[in-house]
């Protein structure tokens, strides 16, 4: 197939890209004008190995096309990388990392062209499911999520959420590389049972979701239940980028019931860098004792 053969083309791209930043970090950031950035050539590396992983996954797939969402997430970071670099450069550094822009945004549409391409025979949403029970009553566990701005004191791929407004709130996910942000509003709210929310069009990733309350059995604590819904394309982006952070979407909304209950039944999450939060490969480069992420208000 086409698409496929595209696909694995690009996995060597990935590979030859990868043995680059991994074999000759600093002629990579000087080539790309961001030699002069602390930390430059250990972030250098981390792109090469990301790049290998693409490679692995284009390479070595039965359908290669599917993976190169994961291609078109890394550019993304890249962009933000090299846009953020050019704005704050002048001279031979700002023209170099113009080019580099440059080259990495044509990069881009070719990895866009081939995941929308793999994507084309892939129906429906990808759809995300978990559940918990804690042991609070209904309407305390509902008012702690109501309020969105807890959010991030148990889902830990959030920087912040801040409400604009009753409805409507702005979220800030916390990458390796670059920040991603959206907005998302309420579309259905029922006091003490539900909160169903969707993106905003044009704000970032297609995502709807909805948690539900409902009483635990016997009338003891609270069940919650999270479904969540990621768009087409969004679904193939949304996973990639999630996968290089280091969780799929199904272990993240897992991780982060879990340590729901552990805010709301304790007060706060206290966890190792390694735990409860699943693989996340950045985080185990500086790990240290168990202590609190996240308390209540």
């Amino acid at each position: 197939m086409m698409t496929d053969r595209f696909a694995r083309a690009l996995g060597w791209t990935s590979l030859a890209l990868g043995a680059a930043h991994l074999a000759a970090p600093r002629a990579v950031t000087r080539l790309c004008g961001v030699d002069d950035a602390p930390g430059a050539t250990t972030v250098a590396r981390l792109v090469g190995g990301r790049e290998l992983l693409h490679a692995a996954l284009l390479l070595g797939a039965k359908n290669p096309a599917q993976w190169a969402w994961s291609r078109v997430a890394g550019d993304t970071m890249d962009l933000g990388v090299l846009g953020r670099a050019a704005t704050n450069r002048t001279g031979a550094r700002r023209a170099r990392a113009l080019a580099a822009l440059g080259a990495v945004a044509g990069i881009t549409a070719l990895d866009a062209v081939c995941a929308r391409r793999g994507s084309a025979k892939t129906k429906g949403p990808l759809q995300v499911r978990a559940s918990i029970t804690i042991n609070k009553p209904r309407e305390e566990v509902y008012h702690f999520w109501r309020d969105l701005e807890n959010l991030p004191s148990f889902m830990v791929h959030l920087d912040s959420v801040r409400a604009i407004n009753q409805r409507r709130s702005r979220w800030k996910a916390k990458g390796p590389f670059v920040d991603l942000e959206r907005e998302a509003e309420i579309i259905d709210e029922r006091a003490g049972d539900l909160i169903a929310w969707q993106s905003v069009p044009g704000t970032g990733v297609s995502t709807a979701g909805l948690v539900s309350f409902t009483d635990g059995p016997g009338g003891r604590g609270t069940v919650v239940d999270v479904s969540l819904e990621y768009g087409t394309p969004g679904r193939k982006l949304a996973a990639a980028v999630a996968r290089i952070f280091g969780e799929h979407p199904q272990q993240q909304v897992r991780d982060d019931l879990r340590r729901f209950k552990q805010v709301m039944e304790t007060g706060e999450v206290v966890r190792s860098e390694g735990s409860p939060e699943g693989h996340r490969a950045l985080r185990q480069l500086h790990q240290r004792p168990a202590q609190p992420i996240g308390g209540r208000a």
